[in-house]
Order: C-alpha cells, then sequence, then structure tokens
C-alpha cells in the first residue's frame, strides 16, 4: 500500500483500487467479479465516505492511498455474545467441555466473583478486543435471575456509555424458559430489561411449560413494546421450540423483531418437519443466529467418542426462504466455549467451512455486517456514501486469500482514522484469575 498516512490523512482522500463484497455495496458503481467483489475507489472526508466510484476513476477527490486490489470491509456487527460471563476460563475452566459441565462451573463463579469490578474489568477486556478486530456494534446477552442480575446491568449501562461512539451495545434479559413462569424472576427480568432498553430473552428447551412461558414472554414484549431474543433448540436434538415460537408469532400477530439463535436441533430434523417449521419462521418474520464455533465445542461431547451431531443449523434452507441470517461470537474464553476472541472475521471464516458459504460466497458476507446491522437497527455493516468511514483492511486481495490464512493481520480504520489493532493481553486479567 502506497500513499496516505492513514494516522494523520488530510480532510479529504481516497482510498484507490479496494475490492468489497457487492452485497455490501447498497449503490454499485461497477462490474462484480466471479467472487462476487467489486473493485472500488472509495472518497473519504472527515469521518465520512463521501463518494464511490469504479477502481481508477477518483483522480479529483484528493490524495490517494493505493491499496493494491486488497479486501476492505465495513464495520462489523456481532449480534450474539455473552459478555458478563466472557475470559473467565483460567478460574472457571469446563473440565468435561460439556454443556451440563459448562452451566455448573458459571453458576459457581458467578455466586463467588462477579462483583461490580469483575464484569467492569472484562466487558471492557473483551469491547477491547472487539475494538481492535474492527467491530462497531454488539449484542450481549445478560444472566438476569437471582442476586447479581441487576448488577450486571448496572455494569453494561455503564460500558454502553463508556464506549459509546466506539461499540454500539444493545443487551438482551436471559432466563430459563421455566422461570418466566415464576413471578418474581419474570418481574426482575422485565424491570431490567424496561430500565435500560433492553430486549426480552429466554433459553429454551424440551419442558412442559414451553408453550406458557413463550405466551408470556410475548404478551410482556406487546405490552411494553420490546424486541425477542431467544436461544432456541441448542442442546437438544428433540427440541421443537423454534416451530413453537414461529406459530406463536403468527397466532398473535407480533409485530415486533424476534431473533432466535442457535436452532441446532433443525440439522436432525427429517425433510417434512423442516420445510413446515421454516415455512412458519418465514411466514412469522424471524431471523436466526447461528452460533458455529460454540455450538461445534459443546454438542455431542462425550469422553473417547467422536462426535457425530455438529449442531450448525439450515443457514442455506433459511436463506432460500428468505429468512435472515447471520452468525455471531457467542461466549468467549469461558466454559461454554474455551477458546474465542470477539474476532468476526474468525467467526466468519470457521462458518465458511463449516457451513459451506462458498461456491459461490455470493452474499455470505452480509451475514456479519449487513444482516446484524439492520437487526440491531444501527448504521454499519454497508459501505455507501454518507457512511462513517468505519472500515477494515485485509492484506488479501480475494476471498479465498482472505480464507486461507488465520485472520490475524488488519488495518482499521474509525471516522476514517488508522486505530491501534493490539488486543489487550491476558495478563491484564491475572489478578481476577487468582480469586478462588
Amino acid at each position: 500500500m502506497t500513499g496516505v498516512d492513514l494516522k494523520t490523512p488530510p480532510a479529504a482522500w481516497v482510498l484507490a483500487h479496494a475490492r468489497v463484497p457487492a452485497c455490501l455495496v447498497p449503490a454499485l458503481p461497477g462490474p462484480v467479479d466471479a467472487e462476487g467483489l467489486v473493485a472500488l475507489d472509495i472518497a473519504l472526508e472527515g469521518l465520512r465516505i463521501t463518494r464511490l466510484a469504479p477502481a481508477g476513476t477518483l483522480l479529483d477527490a484528493g490524495p490517494r492511498h493505493d491499496l493494491a486490489g486488497r479486501l476492505v470491509l465495513p464495520g462489523l456487527v456481532d449480534l450474539h455474545t455473552h459478555l458478563d460471563k466472557g475470559f473467565i476460563w483460567k478460574r472457571a475452566p469446563n473440565l468435561d467441555g460439556t454443556f451440563d459441565g459448562a452451566v455448573e462451573a458459571v453458576t459457581a463463579d458467578r455466586a463467588a466473583n462477579w462483583t461490580e469490578d469483575d464484569l467492569r474489568r472484562r466487558f471492557d477486556f473483551a469491547l477491547r478486543c472487539a475494538y481492535a478486530h474492527g467491530t462497531v456494534a454488539i449484542r450481549t446477552h445478560l444472566d438476569s435471575d437471582g442476586p447479581r442480575a441487576a448488577t450486571a446491568w448496572r455494569v453494561f449501562g455503564e460500558m454502553r456509555e463508556t464506549w459509546r461512539g466506539r461499540i454500539a451495545l444493545q443487551a438482551v434479559g436471559l432466563i430459563a424458559i421455566d422461570h418466566v413462569r415464576d413471578d418474581a424472576a419474570f418481574a426482575t427480568l422485565l424491570n431490567l430489561v424496561r430500565e435500560h432498553g433492553g430486549l426480552l430473552g429466554s433459553y429454551t428447551y424440551v419442558t412442559p411449560h414451553l408453550a406458557a412461558g413463550l405466551e408470556r414472554l410475548f404478551a410482556a414484549a406487546e405490552r411494553h413494546g420490546l424486541g425477542l431474543d431467544l436461544h432456541v433448540d441448542e442442546r437438544d436434538r428433540h427440541g421443537n421450540g423454534l416451530d413453537a415460537l414461529a406459530r406463536m408469532a403468527l397466532e398473535r400477530r407480533f409485530e415486533g423483531p424476534i431473533l432466535a439463535g442457535h436452532c441446532c436441533a433443525m440439522a436432525v430434523k427429517d425433510a417434512h418437519e423442516i420445510d413446515r417449521t421454516l415455512d412458519l419462521v418465514a411466514r412469522a418474520g424471524i431471523a436466526v443466529v447461528s452460533l458455529p464455533m460454540c455450538n461445534l465445542y459443546l454438542q455431542d461431547r462425550h469422553a473417547g467418542r467422536t462426535p457425530r451431531w455438529r449442531g450448525v443449523t439450515l443457514l442455506h434452507e433459511m436463506k432460500a426462504r428468505g429468512i435472515p441470517v447471520m452468525v455471531a461470537s457467542d461466549n468467549t474464553r469461558d466454559p461454554f466455549y474455551a477458546y474465542g476472541d470477539l474476532d468476526l472475521v474468525e467467526v466468519y471464516r470457521e462458518a465458511a467451512r463449516i457451513a459451506h458459504l462458498d461456491h459461490p460466497h455470493g452474499d455470505w458476507p452480509a451475514i456479519i455486517a449487513r444482516e446484524p446491522a439492520a437487526h440491531m437497527g444501527v448504521e454499519a455493516g454497508v459501505l455507501a456514501t454518507g457512511t462513517t468511514a468505519d472500515l477494515s483492511i485485509f492484506p488479501a486481495r480475494s476471498l479465498n486469500e482472505w480464507l486461507s490464512r488465520a485472520p490475524t493481520e488488519r488495518l482499521v480504520l474509525r471516522g476514517g482514522l488508522a486505530i491501534d489493532t493490539a488486543v489487550p493481553d491476558y495478563a491484564d486479567l491475572d489478578d481476577l484469575m487468582e480469586r478462588p
């Protein structure tokens, strides 16, 4: 790359000869190649993009920084995370790697260690990771039952203000679907969500109380104008939560946004049930977010046995019906997923391999940018005239090159200025990890 100093660029300048996924450029100024990329010159002035044109044509818009065909993405959006649990692996490992082991480890750690200072520092660590990787918006689920719930939401509110202008934050209140029927537990959830402008959530599983729990969630969402964001059919092959969710949304003619996370049981349903359920989901306007890395880690784990059920939901079949689909980070370095770094490029890279999001690549890059941004209602995820110049530049000239090497090196611009992309040192949290 040659030209402008990206840490101190002029008032008006041009990123020349960039390659961008065409699905992230609403007004295409040029032809699209076989991988779905368009070659662009991108004019910037101050914080914003002022013009897009075919590569090599913006010769009068200021000094040029030549990218020589390198890949550029807009600000990325992580639609499903758990920032309250993040980065506790060192002090709360999941010793057998199972879902039950994760629940036990998190429950014990939450009771012992989740003070305001602990949550605040781990939240900030996670957001520094995401920021360095080019993420501009995050939705997090917050465990919202028990005496620690208010503390987590209070810290979330502080972090939302502290990080305003760098990462837009939303939160979902999370309790078990059986607990929704408990008056005290549900009142706590609803009060916290309303106080902090969040969304109603729950995690569903096989239970005789599923319909009653969903009905109460829908009624509260309708009464208070809230969106719904649920964990659905994550750990049980026989789960029918997605079907029940879609039927209830249609019966109630619910008009608010609904996001269903995981939906893993769909991968092992028979063809008739898949068709019936996905048709209902499409009619109900439900969006789906898959969490491929976490589900691969947890599901079908038995000591000494190679896993068969890999837990990824039916992204291709959903997308073909017009259902909005996305992928996200989910858990990071906690008992539910021992790895991860809130890097959506890593998430997309793994999702592309796991779920065959290639041949052709088509508009799949939208699932970490345009689609989650639209669902969150934030300005991000596309390159267009007038949008903020939040961009990531990669040392790759094609999607094949981009997906072929570990996604570490990148240059991140925020408001047109290069930021420090060094991720925080794990040692920053060492004193927290020494707690019992």
